[in-house]
């Protein structure tokens, strides 16, 4: 399989990438959280952001969402492939906002957990970062059509390598059963929910 080595940089990415502040929390985000009108949304506006890659992993999707009607992302090993997606760095008060919205608590009864991993940047160079998982996986569930062109969209926005976003657009998807997300309000290329609608606690929410 052919390896994508490439990551196109914006000028913003390009300037003081090594300048954290104090305190400040990096996430690697592949999925609808790519989405810079969501993340404002969720009240998370990053102190910066640069596109990254996670090696020998696969995006996937299991579970239930009745907001998005079809299965969430989350990644698992797999040698063949990466997974492209964006760091946000974050003060501890927006990482705190992100994860009651992904679902993450503190007493591990949440539907996602961190995992502490390692990415590379557009240099090669190593980051250590959280990333969002679910807790349990079940069986495969396909995402709804229209979640996964929330992904995309994500996807385009942040310059992910071409060839990733195709292989993004090519994964298997169904139309939602229902108006999708709910609740939710238009903004931009793509409707997005509030936090209190985010309907991330609920991976295995059957119909």
């Amino acid at each position: 399989m052919t390896r994508l080595l490439t990551l196109t940089q914006t000028p913003t990415e390009r300037r003081g990438e090594n300048s954290e502040p104090s305190g400040a929390m990096l996430y690697f985000v592949y999925g609808s959280n790519m989405n810079s009108a969501q993340l404002q949304a969720r009240g998370v506006r990053p102190t910066r952001t640069f596109t990254a890659k996670l090696p020998g992993h696969r995006l996937t999707f299991h579970g239930h969402s009745r907001t998005w009607d079809g299965g969430l992302e989350t990644v698992v090993s797999d040698p063949e492939q990466d997974v492209y997606g964006v760091v946000l760095v974050l003060s501890s008060t927006e990482a705190d906002a992100l994860d009651s919205c992904q679902g993450v608590r503190l007493d591990g009864t949440g539907s996602h957990f961190h995992f502490p991993t390692m990415v590379y940047d557009t240099h090669g160079d190593g980051h250590e970062v959280l990333i969002f998982k679910l807790d349990v996986l079940g069986e495969p569930r396909k995402p709804s059509r229209e979640y996964l062109e929330c992904i995309v969209s994500g996807a385009l926005e942040r310059n992910l390598p071409p060839l990733y976003v195709d292989r993004l657009t090519r994964l298997e998807a169904r139309k939602a059963d229902y108006a999708v997300p709910v609740p939710g309000r238009l903004m931009g290329a793509f409707t997005i929910m509030s936090c209190a609608g985010c309907g991330q606690d609920d991976p295995f929410d059957e119909d």
